[in-house]
């Protein structure tokens, strides 16, 4: 096959976590077909900053080229709108000195560039719907739909969604549940479109139980006060609006009162004075709180020390086309999760898996009851949940899905 020239746009920085589980792997081995890639992404200045040497080590190996534009929060809209002409102009520019075969873009501005691209140059335009995501900042209470403005730009965002589905080459979601729902919205035509289901991978090599480097499980031990008895209860991941730290917090205070031993660590890349005043407020002991940012290739030795992993989500519409990538990273690791229903096919994996305990709601009884269950023992096999985790997430099953889709578009 002929060298195929693959433009990649996402608004998420590849010096973020996301960009490097969910961009980085995908695209390195894609790299084995054939496929050169650009990627363009906007990145937070600070992580850029304190991460760009990382990123560009770790696509050395690859003929990959990566452009960063800085990303910008404020002022609310106009940032975004700067940011999207910022995106727009750079694309072009790529496109006039590369000729791409084919833009993949992520939802949001880049879908707008994308569109763009197919429309002035007639590139071929991979959808690729890691979420609802007009909805996702409805949900997340980042655009409140009472104010005209946010009411007006949601407006514009889901008509271009639509518009997506309608104008692209090819659509990949996230969630058989997604997938359901694309197939019943009315105004899109001939449906059902085909639509590719391929779920936030996990790299089964570097989260692997029996690879942890033991010397900095032992130096986090010693720098984060972890005893070898201590009931270590996980979270992975930001925070942010649709991320339950409320919930979560009181549940582990509950855990508290009830498994004297139990220690709660918090691996995330952010939020660290949020999880702690909510744990103030909660009366959660400091002491059993452990905070901590860990880069890739340290998160797994640090998943490591759990018993179990917690994550709750918000139960919203936009939800139904999330697969929340610590569910594969953490099953890969054969720590059984506790979660909520209500999440894109989260229930439906930890059950065919039997990968943990789901609750339908946050109320105190049903919290108390997984916790009676806990204290009972642990039911799971550490590697029927790693083998489960490899049948559903595994990395190169998604590489093999996203060769199968760039062929169907690009031959």
């Amino acid at each position: 096959m002929a060298e195929k020239k693959i433009l990649f746009i996402s608004y998420d920085g590849m010096t973020d976590p996301l960009g490097q589980s969910q961009v980085i792997p995908y695209l390195s081995n894609l790299t084995k077909y054939g496929y050169t890639f650009t990627i363009l992404s906007c990145d937070k200045p600070s992580r850029y900053v304190a991460n760009k040497e990382y990123v560009k080590k770790l696509l050395i190996p690859f003929p990959i080229e990566w452009i960063s534009i800085p990303y910008h929060k404020s002022p609310p809209v106009f940032s975004a709108i700067f940011d999207f002409y910022r995106l727009r102009k750079t694309a072009k520019k790529l496109q006039i000195l590369h000729h791409f075969d084919l833009v993949h873009a992520r939802p949001g501005l880049p879908t707008l560039v994308a569109l763009y691209l197919k429309k002035k140059y007639g590139v071929k335009f991979l959808n690729d719907i890691r979420g609802f995501w007009a909805d996702e900042r409805v949900d997340g209470g980042i655009w409140n739909l009472q104010n005209p403005v946010f009411k007006l730009i949601y407006k514009f965002f889901k008509k271009h969604e639509f518009e997506c589905i309608i104008k692209s080459d090819y659509v990949v979601c996230l969630t058989n549940a997604a997938k359901k729902e694309i197939h019943s919205w009315k105004n899109i035509p001939n449906q059902p479109v085909p639509i590719e289901v391929i779920p936030c991978s996990a790299d089964m090599d570097l989260f692997n139980d029996k690879k942890v480097d033991q010397l900095l499980k032992e130096k986090f031990m010693a720098e984060l006060n972890i005893k070898h008895d201590d009931f270590i209860i996980s979270y992975l991941g930001s925070i942010v609006g649709w991320n339950l730290i409320e919930e979560m917090i009181r549940f582990c205070k509950n855990v508290s009162n009830k498994i004297p031993h139990a220690k709660f660590l918090f691996i995330s890349p952010n939020g660290h004075d949020i999880i702690a005043a909510t744990a103030a407020r909660y009366y959660l002991a400091a002491d059993k709180l452990i905070i901590k940012q860990g880069m890739r290739h340290e998160v797994p030795v640090l998943l490591s020390f759990s018993k179990y992993s917690l994550f709750f989500v918000k139960q919203c519409y936009s939800k139904i086309a999330s697969s929340p990538t610590k569910q594969g990273e953490v099953m890969a690791i054969g720590i059984p999760v506790i979660t909520n229903s209500g999440v894109g096919d989260v229930a439906e994996i930890v059950t065919k898996y039997n990968a943990g305990y789901i609750i339908n709601d946050f109320a105190d009884e049903s919290f108390n009851g997984v916790i009676e269950k806990i204290k009972e023992g642990n039911p799971f096999d550490k590697a029927l949940i790693r083998a489960g985790a490899k049948d559903f997430y595994a990395l190169e099953n998604a590489v093999e899905r996203y060769k199968k889709v760039y062929e169907k578009i690009l031959n």
